[in-house]
């Protein structure tokens, strides 16, 4: 039989799938228990089920299943409105559109501002399926480096020297960050919007937990740092403050950047899931989210201090690691003569100990990050994140006892 060659698109050699995504297939093969701390996924109790059981009967009996408008269903981009309003967000109805969960807000914003060949500048360690979407549409990808402020905006104007050429986008997410869970300060969040000024640059400004903040202080957001801003394109999903597997998000950007965008997604999906937009419409309507998101709170902030506790108490001086006052995520990074052990590798061990977390690399487009991992604190209760500790400790003895 002859061999064909096929005759793929010089883009499709840029598509790098996600570490992060492909462990949930991964995990559903394994017959043994695993601690869950690799997903950044809300815990399956957290979900409100039964609110959402009694709702989806009532949408499927009063609408439609068939196509919907691109932009969103009229009734979500009205509860959506007044609850950002009444959460200190406000925005209008012009500047907003429904997306498929957050990814798709992302891939519309590569999409409208990414030529082969630019510059994208992107947090390092970062959300690489956010970085690797820049790459898909020829994206050269500048990694710049953080500290517990943050992104260090302070770097950029030297890397950019260095590079030879100015960004056409900056992809960042300024609350509990993923991985690492720190928060952009004021200050460089104000520097940052100068900085993409100055060079014509967008603000890719990704931020799926600025609701989930438990402790600390709130901070402006780039939309209320600069109104009205045409290179701040703002993509939010609902995947986090209430579950993933709805795929309902939204972008918020300029009119006239609007447009674009539901051109754009009009040649993708013609529209976001509509029987899902009226469940999370009518979910908000009832006063269902705002109470839904303090409750997650409390939730989150208790888990994040007993794996905080734990770790310490079990790992001690062998880590550091960020102490985050919101989202998912801590990021630990080995010291001493863990340094020296290889979390990619140390992933294997883990796994037939039963615990699984992200390896560093797997968040770094150029693989940075061995010493480092990623552990979600939010889909677990207090009690299996001690179980899950212990046997990461475990792993971590093996792993150093084996060299």
């Amino acid at each position: 039989m002859r061999t064909q060659v096929l005759p793929l698109a010089h883009r499709a050699s840029r598509l790098t799938g996600s570490v992060i995504d492909s462990s949930t297939s991964l995990l559903a093969a394994q017959t043994h228990d695993i601690v869950r701390f690799a997903m950044g996924s809300p815990a399956d109790e957290a979900v409100p089920l039964d609110e959402f059981r009694d709702i989806s009967a009532a949408t499927l009996d009063h609408h439609s299943l068939t196509y919907g408008a691109t932009e969103g269903e009229p009734e979500l981009l009205h509860q959506l409105l007044a609850y950002l309003a009444a959460s200190g967000q406000p925005t209008s109805r012009d500047r907003l559109t429904i997306t498929s969960g957050g990814m798709q807000g992302l891939d519309l914003a590569f999409k409208l501002f990414v030529d082969p060949g630019d510059l994208v500048i992107v947090e390092s360690p970062t959300y690489t399926n956010g970085s690797a979407t820049a790459a898909s549409y020829g994206a050269r990808i500048l990694e710049a480096p953080m500290d517990d402020n943050g992104l260090i905006v302070e770097a950029l104007p030297s890397l950019v020297e260095k590079a030879g050429r100015i960004p056409k986008a900056i992809y960042v997410i300024p609350n509990f960050q993923n991985p690492t869970g720190t928060t952009l300060s004021l200050g460089r969040r104000e520097r940052l919007i100068e900085l993409a000024h100055e060079w014509n640059a967008v603000i890719v400004d990704d931020d799926p937990y600025e609701l989930l903040r438990f402790s600390g202080e709130h901070l402006p957001g780039f939309q209320e740092l600069s109104p009205d801003d045409p290179l701040i394109f703002s993509v939010r999903t609902f995947s986090k403050i209430l579950a993933p597997g709805i795929r309902v998000g939204w972008v918020d950007t300029d009119p006239a950047v609007r447009e674009l965008v539901i051109k754009a997604k009009q040649a993708m999906d013609t529209c976001t899931n509509v029987p899902a937009q009226h469940l999370v419409a009518e979910f908000i309507r009832r006063g269902g989210l705002a109470n839904h998101i303090e409750r997650i709170r409390a939730t989150y902030h208790e888990r994040k201090l007993a794996m905080v506790a734990s770790l310490t108490d079990h790992l001690g001086e062998r880590i550091t690691m960020t102490d985050p006052d919101g989202g998912f995520f801590l990021w630990l990074t080995l010291q001493g003569a863990d340094a020296s052990t290889s979390t990619s590798d140390l992933f294997e061990t883990a796994l037939a100990e039963g615990v699984a977390f992200i390896p560093g690399p797997a968040l770094s487009a150029a693989g940075h990050f061995d010493d480092a991992l990623r552990l979600c604190f939010a889909s677990s209760s207090p009690e299996r994140i001690e179980e899950g500790v212990q046997r990461l400790t475990r792993a971590l003895d093996i792993a150093r006892d084996a060299r």
